[in-house]
């Protein structure tokens, strides 16, 4: 709730390990620094920030910002997308471009493997969602259904049924096998920026289908879907039963959500929050972490916590 705070750091010299002497302005010290790192603090806000270097840069891969971006199961292969209009699959470990996806019109705002490694699907500007091979970049298969741009996609268990949100409110359930559209799992009438799905906790009461669920769906029992949407709603829904489970309404517009484990959930907002909340109880969010105001775009479960990218 406080302005952020602006300061620079200035190199003076290298130590003879080859460790930089660094100096910083007014209100921050500079605690530790190794080859690596430097341990930042503003002692009259008791806080403190360690920024690390990255160990490798591929800066080849694309011309402008990168916009979204996945790791095969594996750890073999990367996907992304960026503002320069292209997707493309890299090697992991060294950045080398594989295989250039070309097929959607506008931008690609979202891509991801399937857990197989071999498969990838994306979500366009277009309204469309595709899926790709990731052996010879052919498109599979292309859903048309969405009347407005795709912006996040989910895979159900091994991906015989994906999901997808949209600018145009809706959250879709798809069969990949047929290429059609098993039901539309929720009209927000606002966009919805991001989707995760996720096995419920046992004691959470998802509902009841309307209708008996197609022979198609697979795997959709048991799930919720989070829905992140743009008129500050987080939304939880039964995948099978299409009925709701929770609605919580946060500071500003919902970018991101994950489950960390089935009871549960985090989600980010266009203002900075994020929110930890136990599915059972939606009522009161576990904890708000607030590091600064710039919007909340990723959210990533992490070893016993999660990592999250600012717009900052």
């Amino acid at each position: 709730g406080k302005p952020t705070l602006y300061g620079s750091l200035t190199r003076r010299g290298l130590s003879t390990e080859g460790v930089p002497d660094i100096a910083a302005s007014e209100g921050f010290v500079v605690g530790e620094v190794t080859k690596k790192s430097i341990l930042v603090s503003c002692p009259h806000e008791n806080v403190s920030t360690k920024f690390l270097a990255p160990y490798t840069t591929f800066s080849r891969i694309h011309q402008k910002s990168i916009t979204c971006l996945d790791i095969s199961s594996g750890g073999g292969l990367g996907v992304s997308t960026s503002t320069d209009g292209t997707m493309k699959i890299w090697q992991a470990a060294n950045g080398e471009i594989r295989r250039l996806l070309e097929g959607h019109v506008y931008d690609v705002n979202c891509c991801r493997f399937f857990p197989s490694g071999l498969v990838v699907l994306s979500g366009g500007m277009d309204a469309q969602l595709k899926i790709w091979s990731a052996e010879d970049a052919s498109c599979v298969v292309t859903f048309k259904g969405h009347k407005g741009g795709i912006l996040d996609t989910a895979v159900v268990d091994r991906g015989r049924n994906v999901l997808s949100c949209s600018r145009d409110g809706t959250a879709r359930l798809w069969d990949c096998g047929k290429s059609a559209c098993l039901g539309v799992i929720a009209d927000c009438g606002s966009p919805v920026n991001g989707i995760a799905v996720g096995a419920a906790d046992n004691s959470l009461n998802l509902g009841s289908p309307e209708k008996p669920p197609s022979e198609r769906e697979i795997g959709t029992e048991g799930k919720i879907l989070l829905l992140a949407r743009e008129d500050k709603k987080l939304q939880g829904v039964g995948l099978q039963s299409r009925q709701p489970v929770f609605l919580f309404v946060g500071s500003d517009a919902f970018n991101c959500c994950t489950f960390l484990s089935s009871t549960y959930l985090l989600a980010g907002t266009q203002d900075g929050n994020i929110y930890q909340l136990d599915v059972r109880n939606t009522n009161a969010p576990i904890q708000v972490i607030h590091r600064s105001g710039a919007p909340v775009l990723s959210l990533l479960p992490y070893r016993d916590g999660f990592i999250a990218s600012q717009g900052n």
